[in-house]
């Protein structure tokens, strides 16, 4: 099982969640459903697509209540389609029914980013390229959007501002040039012993990719915004002194071309940020008061 950062905190993302929706507690269930009831519940599925959440969703049922029988259908990363059920839940009906929109709405949006991950991943599968995320994202839900690409088939880039340094045009812009920028950044990274994280620099245009070469002392040029025939051109000065990767106005018609010019990423911020949700229900089957 391939958490996000950590078990413990997932739990507290799990906690707080559960807090902001039940608090003092969920009084339907409390006026209409015996402490006694036992149900069985079912995921279903009402979309096509590729289902992401299943492992969150084990979790959150542990956390809840430990008592409760999981019986898994359908893993992660499958394809999916209308009619199929993914797991049967038994167990307290107060529970299930306290647990249900919460598992709906995580699982409902991890597969829709799963399933736009799997397009981007399908339309250059057969090439060397690999499709990356980008921190668009949902505050506080990151880690569930980054676990959901790489079911998806895409890979993550940075996890956050912390663990790879990114020099974009505003860093350039308040440091003065693009030179003064990567030399501030390599003696920050001798000074606090950094020298492991990656350094990813943001090109315009083809005269910065010179000025990048003539300093180096960087991982990753990223070419942001540039058309196919200039991509394919900075891609070919570059000529592998360093990684290459094609940002900005990318999406599933065009991402082949960009691909097809040889470069080694693509960041795509519509996995996370524009991807829709997959149609998923939690409805019960049986009770026994």
């Amino acid at each position: 099982m391939n958490l996000a950062d950590s078990v413990w905190d997932l739990n507290n993302f799990i906690r707080w969640s559960l807090e902001e929706d039940i608090r003092s507690g969920d009084i339907t269930s409390l006026a209409c459903i015996s402490k006694e009831s036992i149900s069985t519940a079912r995921l279903k599925v009402k979309d096509d697509g590729v289902l992401a959440g299943v492992e969150f969703a084990k979790q959150v049922v542990y956390f809840v209540d430990s008592s409760m029988e999981m019986n898994l259908l359908i893993k992660d990363g499958s394809y999916i389609k209308f009619g199929d059920i993914a797991f049967e839940l038994k167990g307290s009906t107060r529970n299930l029914l306290a647990i249900e929109r919460f598992i709906l709405n995580t699982m409902q949006r991890m597969s829709g980013i799963a399933t736009l991950a799997d397009r981007f991943r399908n339309e250059v599968s057969d090439l060397k390229v690999k499709i990356l995320d980008t921190r668009k994202t949902s505050p506080l839900f990151r880690n569930l959007e980054k676990w959901a690409v790489r079911i998806g088939g895409c890979n993550n880039y940075r996890d956050g501002l912390y663990d790879w340094f990114m020099i974009k045009d505003n860093h350039i812009a308040a440091s003065g040039s693009i030179s003064k920028a990567i030399k501030k950044v390599n003696l920050y990274q001798e000074k606090n012993e950094l020298k492991d994280l990656k350094i990813t620099i943001e090109v315009k245009n083809l005269l910065e990719i010179e000025e990048v070469l003539s300093v180096g002392n960087v991982n990753r040029l990223m070419l942001d915004n540039f058309e196919i025939p200039l991509l394919k051109e900075g891609v070919s000065m570059i000529n592998g002194r360093f990684e290459t990767e094609a940002s900005g106005g990318i999406n599933l018609q065009n991402v082949r071309s960009y691909a097809l010019t040889g470069v080694d990423y693509i960041s795509v911020g519509a996995l996370t940020h524009s991807a829709g949700s997959l149609d998923l229900s939690l409805k019960i089957q049986e009770h026994k008061n």
